[in-house]
């Protein structure tokens, strides 16, 4: 199975590129991960909320495939801890999904459109966090959960 995560931004900082690197790295050895970061298109000052989200929709719809299993994360999505994440990531592993899309939608969230189309809507927390920050998080539980799934000790339960 693959995984992405997509964001919608700009390229991360240094200290989150790292990070996010280096959780890719651990990874590997259970699985492939990539981060794709969608460039959000070009507005100005004067435009709206839902035409940012709008245009936005664009660039995710256009990307998304009709195989791909789309995970939106979302303030208002599931709350999942660690070992729910691994057993999701178990479940679609057992499902036979090709590809597993971990959506960071903008600033001002994502369309209806889109909510609509993800196969689940999860949570990372009740708090707000940047999205480069997400991203290395979401980087660190894909980790966490193909270690609990393969009995490392990284996570202690």
């Amino acid at each position: 199975m693959n995984i992405e995560i997509w964001s919608v931004g700009k390229e991360n900082e240094p200290f989150i590129e790292d990070g996010v690197r280096y959780f890719f790295q651990k990874t590997k050895s259970y699985n492939n991960i990539d981060l794709v970061i969608l460039q959000p298109p070009k507005r100005t000052a004067s435009t709206d909320v839902e035409r940012i989200k709008q245009l936005e929709e664009d660039v995710i719809m256009k990307k998304l495939q009709s195989q791909h299993y789309l995970v939106l994360l979302d303030e208002k999505g599931k709350l999942l801890n660690s070992v729910q994440w691994s057993q999701q990531l178990q479940q679609c592993m057992n499902q036979g999904v090709k590809t597993l899309i971990f959506l960071i939608g903008g600033a001002y969230g994502v369309s209806d459109a889109v909510k609509k189309r993800a196969n689940q809507t999860w949570s990372l927390s009740n708090l707000v966090f940047p999205h480069q920050l997400v991203r290395l998080v979401v980087a660190e539980q894909v980790y966490r959960a193909f270690s609990i799934l393969n009995n490392s000790p990284y996570h202690h339960s």
